[in-house]
């Protein structure tokens, strides 16, 4: 990497903040469904499929665009690539608010999902660039933590401004945010410099970097973490910004207004969280704590925290979740991990193929939890009992991707196949 591409601090900071206030944005689009479910199932009768389909919707968008997304940002750089997406974005904010029945929602909800779909993947396409590995670590969580304040903004201050606004006239602000976020991205962000054209000793590194997601599908250390990316980290954004909601509300007895408190709560808890892995990552890559060992150690109190939830049942109240969500960001460290683990020239490709794994989950964990309430009426279970037991399929699956997780990884390890993140 030639100087040129390391940005220097306040060029940092710019670039930072300019995408920050774009996740921020994604971020309270993705979780606001949690907060205007009551509203919702009462204006449109949803079941709660139909609420896990159109929260899942978002998911299912933002998952179609990901591969082509990789390529494209490779190619064409983070700036270009995230100003044509959230054009599409803010279509998908107008057509929420125009929307007059739930096709049209769940059509809404899935422009919006794919317009929004770089917001994440191009700034850290663009961090691995521009930004030193221990630096990229931290980065990653801060956008991560900017996303958790986006999520927070979600809950109370959402619901705070519903009388004022109504969920049709908050879509419409969500647009004219959007085109603000745009703004500051065409100007702070800056141009990408083909890949072919940076130096390296060996020449070249476009040279020796083949084209297309093979490299990506491949690579040990990306299917090393697809189980967790599934299943662990795809739960943990399910649970954030759909099903804790519900949860609080069915089964613990929460009004709609003490839900949105403990989704408050627990997405500060979240953005607590990140906000100190920004700060403890480079000191632990310092120290030689590898992404994958840390996962190893931290994702079973997160395990150990689902159970005791699916057993305490209506006693499991939004303190429980958030300890769930912040013991669940262990996994969080697998996305800046996999972009490291491939060369800088296939980062956008590795992160969208990583994040497809993320999402897919999202949409399936939303979904079926959703399939499996309503399915378990057949054996006449009370609606908490149907909770629970859903919640407990999805424990099991956890469980499961924990397993093969660190299957994979002693396999690694016995071969010395662990990759040395540069």
């Amino acid at each position: 990497m030639t100087a040129p591409d390391v940005l220097g601090a306040r060029a940092a900071v710019l670039v930072f903040l300019a995408f920050a206030l774009a996740y921020f944005l994604s971020a309270l689009v993705r979780a606001v469904t949690a907060t205007l479910s009551p509203i919702l199932s009462v204006e449109l009768a949803l079941q709660a499929s139909d609420l896990g389909l159109l929260a899942g919707g978002y998911f299912l968008g933002f998952a179609l665009t990901q591969l082509p997304l990789g390529n494209w940002l490779d190619r064409h750089g983070p700036r270009r690539v995230i100003l044509g997406f959230l054009g599409v974005a803010v279509l998908g904010c107008v057509a929420f608010a125009l929307a007059t029945g739930f096709s049209g929602l769940l059509a809404a909800r899935v422009l919006t999902g794919m317009g929004v779909s770089a917001c994440l993947m191009a700034p850290l396409t663009g961090y691995r660039r521009w930004l030193t590995p221990a630096t990229q670590m931290r980065t990653n969580s801060w956008m991560l933590m900017t996303g958790s304040l986006g999520m927070v903004a979600a809950t109370l201050p959402v619901q705070w401004l519903l009388p004022l606004t109504g969920w049709r006239g908050l879509f419409w602000a969500l647009a004219a945010l959007f085109v603000l976020a745009m703004t500051g991205i065409a100007l702070a962000v800056p141009a990408w410099r083909k890949a072919a054209t940076l130096s390296t000793p060996e020449g070249p590194r476009e040279a020796g970097t083949p084209a297309g997601y093979g490299l990506v599908w491949r690579h040990p250390y990306f299917q090393q973490m697809v189980p967790i990316g599934f299943f662990n980290y795809g739960g943990m954004v399910a649970v954030q910004t759909l099903w804790a909601g519900p949860w609080m509300v069915k089964v613990a007895g929460y009004s709609p207004q003490q839900s949105a408190a403990g989704l408050f709560g627990i997405n500060l808890s979240m953005l607590c969280a990140f906000w100190l892995w920004g700060m403890i990552n480079p000191g632990l890559a310092r120290r030689g704590l590898r992404a994958e060992r840390l996962i190893a150690w931290g994702l079973p109190l997160s395990l150990c925290v689902l159970l005791s939830i699916v057993w305490l049942g209506a006693g499991a109240g939004w303190l429980l979740w958030a300890l769930f969500c912040v013991c669940s960001t262990f996994v969080a460290l697998s996305q800046p991990a996999v972009a490291l683990a491939l060369p800088a020239e296939a980062a956008g490709r590795a992160l969208s193929a990583y994040n497809l794994i993320i999402f897919a989950g999202v949409f399936t964990v939303q979904w079926g939890v959703g399939l499996a309430i309503d399915a378990l009426a057949v054996f006449g279970w009370s609606e908490p009992d149907r909770y629970r037991g859903a919640v407990g399929v999805f424990l099991g699956c956890c469980v499961l991707a924990y397993l093969a997780f660190l299957r994979l990884l002693l396999r690694a390890r016995r071969r010395g196949a662990l990759p040395q993140h540069r």
